[in-house]
């Protein structure tokens, strides 16, 4: 623990790696890649505010708050690697403090989690509202429910499904406004117009089954970017660190490698 409240735990030696997780999760559920990529890398994982062992951090969940937490903890020219609704603060970082960043990887994420008339391939933001409120109602069941859709897709499906679940509460539940400032992130959140500001390297990295974040969304993404590479992860769902830890850990080593 830090003075920022933030936990984090680092692996390894050499260039510096960050990982952030996506709504609900918590470091855990990088730990099955982890161990490979600190070969190579000094690996720093964290829970972000109001998951797992970084408790209330102060209530305020917005983007630009938890970017401002997670900078204070950022080593030097890191390489910032978000999943889902992590990969949404790394932009938020990229943007605000991009002088601590090298590059970036966006795991299965969008600069638009919802679909508009300009942006048809995402979720309905109907389908978060219902999210929202179940919270309210029956907090468990909405978490649950929102990891089976990340699982969905993939060819190992019921096994992503099982890390996930088994990952959500291994340190507590996350805080509830946490959460429901999340859901207000990815269904609020939209980084189009300023994805041309990032000025370094960025890595796309995603599953071919995935649902939340699907192939077309994925090429749409990579042509707003003025330094984009496009890695697809065969067979994967939203997850493809869980599913497909070998050739997750494969795409990333060659954008890493590349970027030395």
């Amino acid at each position: 623990m830090n003075d920022a409240r933030l936990f984090c735990k680092t692996l390894g030696t050499g260039p510096e790696l960050v990982l952030l997780h996506g709504w609900g999760m918590n470091a855990d559920v990088w730990d099955g890649v982890v161990p490979t990529l600190a070969k190579s890398h000094r690996v720093t994982v964290v829970d972000l505010p109001g998951h797992g062992r970084s408790g209330d951090t102060g209530g305020d969940y917005s983007l630009s708050a938890q970017a401002q937490k997670v900078a204070e903890i950022l080593p030097p020219n890191c390489i910032l690697v978000g999943w889902s609704l992590g990969g949404l603060l790394a932009l938020q970082l990229a943007l605000d403090f991009p002088q601590q960043i090298k590059a970036l990887v966006l795991v299965a994420s969008s600069p638009r989690f919802v679909c508009g008339d300009d942006w048809p391939d995402a979720m309905q933001a109907e389908v978060l509202l219902g999210f929202a409120g179940e919270l309210q109602t029956d907090f468990k069941k909405a978490i649950n429910r929102f990891l089976a859709i990340q699982a969905l897709g993939s060819e190992h499906a019921r096994e992503e499904l099982r890390l996930l679940r088994e990952r959500v509460f291994a340190h507590g539940e996350p805080d509830r406004k946490a959460l429901t400032s999340g859901l207000e992130i990815l269904m609020t959140a939209d980084f189009r117009d300023r994805l041309v500001e990032i000025p370094c390297p960025v890595l796309l990295l995603c599953g071919e089954r995935d649902t939340l974040f699907p192939a077309q969304a994925v090429r749409r993404t990579q042509a707003l970017l003025p330094d984009a590479t496009l890695s697809v992860v065969q067979g994967a769902g939203h997850a493809p660190f869980l599913s497909h830890p070998e050739d997750f850990v494969r795409a990333l080593q060659a954008f890493l490698d590349n970027d030395k």
